[in-house]
């Protein structure tokens, strides 16, 4: 994996810029956003711009390899790197596709009502799975239960049906970048909110409501 990938960000003004990753960087910004979408709560904002990227770095490592000399020891290291690589990817957008089927309702009401220069926690072929996945669900609802119901039964609203990301859970953090002033919400009605600081390297176990937004910009791993 020699090729450097480009990668499109947001600067401060919300112009894009291009960012461009050697192919190790590459795989760290896929474990980085595998990790965090297994222990995150809800359903992160889609990196398919990383995952279009690894595809294509996969590609060239075929393609290199193809051309290597049989037997040499590279070779199979770069094979089983590359499974490795092949795992967390398929991983990664394992995990996503289940959220979408676990609060589909939620996940779609939030992209409907979304500000336009907000970006889509969903990418355009998990935005139609969501959609296809509501009206699969619609109809089965419909065919086995509800039209054997009273005609004032007969509708369900999915959003009250279908339970939401538990945003108070608990999640385990590794502080990539210091953070002053970080406002901790209380348990219970007899504890007040204090403010901590999170110093770089340390570990918490802290309400992912509290991180969320550090997670969303990098500034903490969930572990």
């Amino acid at each position: 994996m020699a090729e450097e990938a480009d990668l499109l960000g947001q600067d401060s003004d919300g112009d894009s810029e291009e960012v461009v990753l050697t192919p190790a960087e590459l795989i760290d910004r896929l474990e980085q956003a595998w990790m965090n979408e297994k222990f995150a709560p809800e359903l992160l904002e889609n990196k398919s711009e990383i995952v279009e990227c690894v595809m294509e770095q996969l590609e060239h490592m075929e393609e290199n390899l193809k051309r290597a000399r049989k037997g040499d020891l590279k070779v199979s290291i770069h094979h089983m790197e590359m499974e490795r690589i092949r795992f967390v990817l398929s991983s990664y957008l394992r995990c996503r596709l289940m959220k979408i089927e676990k609060f589909f309702p939620h996940i779609l009401e939030k992209e409907k009502t979304r500000r336009e220069e907000e970006p889509s926690i969903l990418s355009p072929e998990e935005f139609v799975f969501a959609k296809e996945f509501l009206a699969n669900t619609e109809t089965y609802l419909k065919d086995t239960a509800l039209k054997h119901m009273p005609p004032n039964l007969q509708k369900v609203d999915l959003l009250r049906t279908v339970p939401k990301p538990d945003l108070d859970a608990y999640v385990f953090l590794r502080v990539k970048e210091r953070q002053e002033n970080i406002l901790v919400e209380p348990e219970n009605d007899e504890q007040r909110d204090y403010v901590i600081d999170l110093e770089e390297g340390s570990q918490h176990l802290m309400r992912y409501r509290t991180v969320a937004p550090l997670v969303a910009s990098g500034a903490i791993q969930l572990i």
